[in-house]
């Protein structure tokens, strides 16, 4: 789930060495089909087309995540392994500098070959590699079991990108494509805004080291938090809608610079997949082109909008230590892309209690922290450490995950980062302000 990062980098384990268990297998089992059970709706062509350098083919993601366990699992620990095709090599990776040469990321759409099949046979490939690796390991080094738990964990960021970027690609169709058929219902009503009140004080930020994390979500630290308030769910499409009806995107006072000359520059006049006809308004889904519900959380906003729509209704958006000692009070769990729903959800009036909603899945949620290094990161030795540090400038963290995302991939301490203008992963928003 990253734009222009696959932000993968190695999970530690305290202990020298990891029996390769049933539960591991099992996991690699289900991550790999979960991955290729996201293009049974798709064309041999929707795999092969991209719609802007920022996306990439669904036949590419396919193969960089093998390839991922092919260049950091398979070559490294099998003494025998013979790559599947050394050319692959190039055109499959993605950022790692270290390991070699890259294919151009806007031109990944002229790849016609590989062909979809030879795709789909190489991943099979991979699949059968690991598994021998597996069973021949009476027990795995840590850091073997650690390479594949990042893989995998590497892969489901892929299989949200396989569903934001071809949702990006419908867009530009005429046509309208359907990914996934579905009857859409309104909810009718959501429940009203309210504020949750946070005391602030030291407060502890940061993985706590169990189970599984990316490298920028550590080290643990402590941060003091003034009170604050939080929204007891993000904004809907129908609050947006009243804040372009009141010239929002016409107002500079409600914009940072940058966002208001991006604003001018892209003439933004509303969210992106927002379409008005005959007077009303429309939103392109990955259930098809339908008419857009104002009870849903607003999604495909960029930080400047989401900024911008805050100042407006006289809030701000949360910093990320304040959203993380929020969410940490809470289960993961929400609107994730097992619902099958593959689109925002309300809150619907029968959960009209005050708590904090939809802090996991629906929409990523913009926070006002550029993402910087906690106190005490540092970067990991090795090509799988050339990630998440390099890309600490000029990126604002998101959190909670989004009806794209696997629900087992999000914690409360992950922290997703894009570029503030971006648009096109299911990002939204929600407000807090001072106590």
């Amino acid at each position: 789930m990253r734009p222009a990062t696959d932000t993968v980098t190695p999970f530690r384990r305290s202990s020298a060495t990891i029996a390769p268990s049933d539960a591991l297998t099992e996991q690699f089992v289900a991550v790999r089909r979960a991955t290729v059970a996201l293009i049974a709706p798709l064309t041999v062509e929707d795999c092969a087309l991209q719609s802007m350098p920022d996306c990439s083919p669904t036949k590419w993601h396919l193969a960089h995540t093998s390839w991922f366990f092919e260049t950091f699992i398979l070559a490294p620990n099998l003494p025998d392994y013979q790559f599947f095709n050394p050319t692959f090599r190039v055109l499959f990776n993605s950022y790692y500098q270290i390991i070699g040469e890259q294919y151009s990321r806007p031109r990944r759409a002229l790849l016609t070959r590989p062909t979809l099949e030879e795709v789909l046979h190489y991943r099979r490939h991979v699949d059968e590699q690991i598994m021998r690796l597996l069973d021949q390991s009476a027990r795995l080094p840590d850091a073997l079991f650690s390479a594949i738990v990042l893989g995998l964990n590497h892969e489901q960021q892929h299989q949200e990108l396989i569903l934001t970027d071809i949702k990006h690609l419908f867009s530009f169709n005429p046509l309208r494509p359907v990914y996934q058929a579905r009857s859409v219902e309104s909810a009718h009503s959501s429940i009203a805004l309210q504020w949750c009140q946070y005391a602030g004080g030291v407060v502890s930020i940061g993985h706590d080291g169990n189970g599984f994390a990316f490298d920028n979500e550590g080290p643990t630290h402590k941060v003091y938090l003034q009170p604050f308030q939080l929204a007891s769910r993000t904004v809907t499409n129908g609050e947006f809608l009243a804040f372009i009806e009141a010239g929002g995107y016409e107002r500079p006072e409600f914009w940072l610079s940058d966002g208001w000359n991006k604003v001018r520059a892209d003439n933004w006049r509303q969210p992106l997949y927002w379409e008005k006809s005959d007077g009303i308004w429309f939103s392109h889904t990955l259930n098809g082109f339908l008419p857009l519900d104002l009870h849903e959380p607003v999604c495909h906003v960029s930080h400047y909008e989401a900024d911008a729509y805050a100042r407006f209704a006289t809030a701000r958006l949360p910093t990320e230590a304040e959203w993380e000692h929020a969410a940490s009070q809470l289960e993961t769990r929400g609107n994730f892309v097992e619902s099958g729903r593959v689109q925002p959800a309300a809150v619907s009036t029968k959960q009209a209690n005050k708590q904090p909603h939809q802090m996991f899945g629906g929409t990523w949620e913009w926070t006002g922290s550029a993402y910087l290094p906690y106190p005490g990161f540092k970067t990991s030795a090795g090509s799988l450490g050339e990630y998440n540090g390099k890309f600490m400038s000029n990126q604002m963290v998101l959190r909670g995950g989004s009806c794209a995302t696997p629900q087992s991939h999000i914690r409360a301490s992950y922290r997703n980062f894009f570029p503030a203008d971006a648009r096109w992963q299911f990002s939204g928003v929600r407000l807090a302000r001072d106590a």
